[in-house]
């Protein structure tokens, strides 16, 4: 059997997938194989997964949810998804303070390729990762807490280091947001960008760089007719205009948990397009926003014949070495393409030249063609903790300069 990733748009090429039952028999895995990378819901749209050695897939190891409530931090198990987490933490009180736009994504690959939510005081989820537990390179377990030397550059690490199994997550009080679209947010209203994305706990552009339509996610009620010279939606929206709105979660301003609003999709539907699409994002420090939005949308016409949608986002700085974040607010815009990779990378390189003076880093498990140089000191980490390159892949070696 053939084994790609989500879109289908990449075969993966281990010799053998492994789902262990058990912390003892992924050691002795590990310890036993000369190439192993691990797998988590393959929704990456590149290498960054890839070996030719053992895969390890960890869906069938032990459920660990471990909620401390005096810490306001939760231990779950590396391949659980936020799906099955989020109601659980909710039950107890607590909730994450982000999450991604799809909920079906495990945990530590979500972490690890620096996948993100939105909002302007939001961080990244790796941003919220306080501990976590591995399996190095000879099989033994390692673990690493915020404030390690180690640890800014272990969280964000493409799997580089070893095969995560758990991961600390920080809490805060389970809350409530409301979901809103608004329609007709005119190229004009660019001039307004900050206070927009400023205007909900969570905001996004959804734009074909012609329309424009708005998700914003607040507590409060949105009660202005004329927000920024938008119409509210007389219906719910899904962020493709033609596809029905059944996946989504609950909008028309309808109060309702945080796992039930933070995310665009919900877990109990296919995610997203079902795969029919390639995916890349850029992240660009959030001073540069408005200047490479305009420049994008001159070049729409462009754009659009290999664009499904494309989503702007705004993310809070993090220390993480490997993080698109580090050290900076950011805007991150985002591509669903079209499912064809020829009339994509010709776009694509369109948008990775016109936004080049604007310091973009790509997201780690989309496409992109512009590596960003690694850092010195991850470099130093990766030849550390992984002398033989057990870990490593093609993506790996490309990033790391081997």
């Amino acid at each position: 059997m053939t084994l790609t990733n989500w879109a289908g748009n990449t075969t993966f090429h281990a010799e053998d997938v492994h789902h262990p039952a058990s912390l003892d028999e992924l050691r002795r895995l590990v310890a036993g194989s000369a190439r192993v990378r691990a797998l988590g819901s393959a929704h990456s749209f590149n290498h960054v997964a890839d070996t030719t050695g053992d895969l390890v897939v960890l869906d069938r190891m032990p459920d660990l949810v471990e909620i401390d409530s005096a810490a306001g931090t939760v231990r779950a198990g590396a391949g659980m998804t936020y799906a099955r987490l989020a109601p659980l933490l909710h039950q107890a009180g607590f909730a994450l303070a982000n999450m991604a736009s799809l909920p079906h994504i495990s945990i530590a690959g979500s972490v690890a390729t620096g996948t993100h939510g939105s909002g302007d005081a939001v961080r990244s989820l790796a941003a919220a990762v306080s501990g976590l537990d591995l399996v190095t390179a000879d099989g033994s377990t390692l673990s690493l807490s915020r404030g390690d030397a180690d640890f800014p550059g272990a969280v964000v690490s493409l799997g580089a280091l070893g095969i995560v199994t758990s991961l600390t997550l920080d809490l805060v009080p389970a809350f409530e947001l409301r979901q809103y679209v608004r329609e007709g947010l005119s190229a004009d209203a660019l001039a307004d960008f900050d206070a927009i994305m400023s205007s909900g706990y969570s905001v996004s552009l959804f734009t074909d760089y012609r329309d424009t339509r708005v998700w914003v996610k607040r507590e409060e009620e949105l009660t202005d007719p004329d927000w920024y010279g938008t119409t509210p939606a007389d219906r719910p929206r899904h962020p493709l205009p033609d596809m029905p709105a059944d996946s989504c979660t609950v909008q028309m301003g309808v109060p309702g948990p945080w796992f039930e609003r933070l995310p665009h999709f919900r877990p109990d539907f296919p995610p997203s397009g079902a795969g029919d699409e390639l995916q890349s994002e850029l992240l660009l420090p959030r001073e540069h926003a408005v200047k490479a939005l305009r420049e994008l949308f001159a070049i729409g016409d462009r754009i659009r014949p290999a664009l499904q949608i494309s989503e702007v986002r705004s993310i809070a700085a993090d220390d993480l070495w490997l993080s698109p974040f580090h050290g900076r607010d950011s805007v991150g815009i985002h591509f669903t393409w079209v499912r064809d990779v020829p009339t994509v990378m010709p776009v694509l390189r369109l948008v990775e030249e016109t936004l080049a003076p604007y310091e973009p880093l790509p997201h780690w498990g989309k496409l992109f063609t512009r590596w960003p140089a690694c850092p010195d000191r991850f470099r130093a980490l990766v030849r550390r903790f992984d002398p033989e390159g057990k870990f490593g892949g093609d993506f790996t070696r490309i990033l790391l300069g081997e």
